[in-house]
């Protein structure tokens, strides 16, 4: 009788077991179709949301609509970069048995019903913006076609700015528009946080050939200027000027800038306010343009075309599960993204980009554990960065890293480096530096930061004194 119930025991399970591996197997394959239904919606989409950033769109609500799409589209980039060249990998790892990274991606993708649904409410949302596409396509067609060269994607990202298409729109349109009877010039606010890419957006406005071809003279004005303004860069025709400014103005300041700004200038003159800000829009005479951060999407998409170049990540899923944790990490900062994504391009070796990967979530947690806070809002802040980690040489020292504020020494004084020869560790970095780093995008701007080795601090606390055996009366 036991060996019955033994066997009969044996057989349900292998039975069970069995169920459990096909019922896998059903959601893996349901996994992959879905994946690849989601590549095939995201192709059509990508298709139209070019082809109309590729043309001027006047419409305000045609661009609401392009901003819905662009949003779903790289969202949906989003779930299909993590969930489908990644399956791979995960098959590499579990049969190699190799864990040594923590890959968050690959801990999600374990999950069969979480990579379904993440899928399917990615598709949802496509499918949602994309609901009267037909009528966008009709309405775009109708638009005037931009002057574009025949780049590939990589180059082209790499030379003109990435997104804020939809707000270089509205800027665009704005400064189009005519003015009169209003003899004043028009005011535009463009407010955003700490290099989030305001004066790249300025200056892809001023290239475009409608912008110049509109105003004689484009002028580019110092906040501190406003009290001692040079009228000999003025003369009386259409001008277009963008004023840069750091900290507050008075009003009687700003609008006796203004008022001079009506007799220097020709008609339909316009002024453009750049600035973190919020209280300088009320400078301005129109409504203002908003510039956010990118999303995590927008962000996680640039860093992998950016990183990977004119390589498809599909031929390197161990490198895009690692560009995917890195570019999490970073927290949207844009100087940590071009500097990466730069050294990384050059070097496809997954030893190195594990080595990049490990590095920068030390000085993270070196930051987050001295400060509580990521090294990318120090920075935005101006406080000191440790990059401690960076120098292997620097065991009994603390390198720090400050931007802006007092330098001690002169300019050219101090040796300069840069972000990939501290980051690479091809060089001993000396007690004392100068860390340079250029936008690769016009007006090309340059940050410099100084980086110097301290000495721990060590606990100034006095020591406690030992407790006496016994009790006194």
């Amino acid at each position: 009788m036991d060996i019955a119930l033994s066997a009969v025991a044996s057989e349900l399970a292998s039975r069970f077991v069995s169920f459990l591996i096909s019922k896998c197997r059903d959601q893996a394959c349901l996994n992959k179709k879905n994946l690849e239904s989601l590549r095939r919606l995201l192709l059509r989409v990508h298709t139209v949301v070019e082809e109309a950033e590729g043309r001027y769109i006047t419409n305000s609500r045609m661009l609401v609509q392009l901003k819905m799409l662009t949003e779903a589209m790289y969202q949906g980039y989003d779930v299909l970069d993590t969930y489908g060249p990644l399956e791979q990998i995960r098959a590499r790892m579990e049969v190699s048995g190799s864990d040594t990274i923590n890959f968050s991606a690959v801990r999600r993708f374990n999950s069969s019903k979480t990579v379904s649904k993440e899928v399917q409410t990615a598709m949802e949302k496509l499918e949602a913006a994309t609901g009267k596409i037909a009528e966008f396509i009709a309405l775009l067609t109708g638009c005037e076609r931009m002057f574009r060269s025949p780049y590939s994607c990589y180059i082209y990202i790499d030379n003109f700015m990435f997104g804020r298409q939809v707000e270089r729109q509205h800027v665009i349109n704005i400064l189009m528009q005519d003015n009169y009877p209003l003899k004043v010039p028009t005011v535009l606010p463009i407010i955003g946080g700490c290099r989030v890419g305001k004066k790249t957006l300025a200056w892809s406005v001023c290239s475009d050939e409608r912008i110049r071809s509109r105003f004689s003279s484009i002028i580019h004005v110092n906040g501190c200027e406003i009290q001692k303004i040079d009228h000999g860069r003025f003369s009386n025709v259409r001008t277009l000027i963008i004023v840069e400014v750091q900290s507050d103005v008075d009003d009687k300041e700003w609008y006796k800038f203004h008022s001079l700004l009506l007799t220097l200038t020709g008609a339909g003159s316009k002024l453009v306010i750049l600035s973190r800000l919020e209280k300088l829009a009320r400078f301005g005479t129109v409504n203002l343009v908003r510039i956010n951060s990118f999303t995590q999407e927008e962000y996680s998409y640039l860093f992998k075309v950016l990183s990977f170049g004119s390589s498809d990540p599909v031929d390197h899923p161990q490198l895009a599960l690692i560009g995917k944790e890195l570019a999490t990490m970073m927290k949207g900062s844009l100087v940590h993204l071009n500097v990466y994504s730069s050294m990384l391009r050059n070097n496809l070796n997954v030893q190195f980009w594990i080595r990049v990967l490990k590095l920068y979530r030390s000085v993270m947690e070196a930051n987050l554990s001295i400060s509580g806070e990521h090294p990318r809002a120090l920075l935005d802040r101006g406080n000191t960065v440790d990059i401690t980690a960076f120098s292997p040489s620097s065991s009994s020292s603390r390198l720090v890293l400050q931007v802006g504020g007092k330098q001690s020494s002169r300019p050219g004084e101090l040796p300069r480096m840069t972000f990939g020869d501290i980051i690479a560790g091809s060089v001993v970095l000396p007690v004392k530096f100068e860390l340079v780093w250029e936008s690769r995008l016009p007006p090309y701007t340059v940050i410099s930061a100084t980086c110097v080795a301290e000495k721990p601090e060590h606990s100034a606390s006095p020591r406690k004194k030992r407790r006496r055996l016994g009790t006194s009366m």
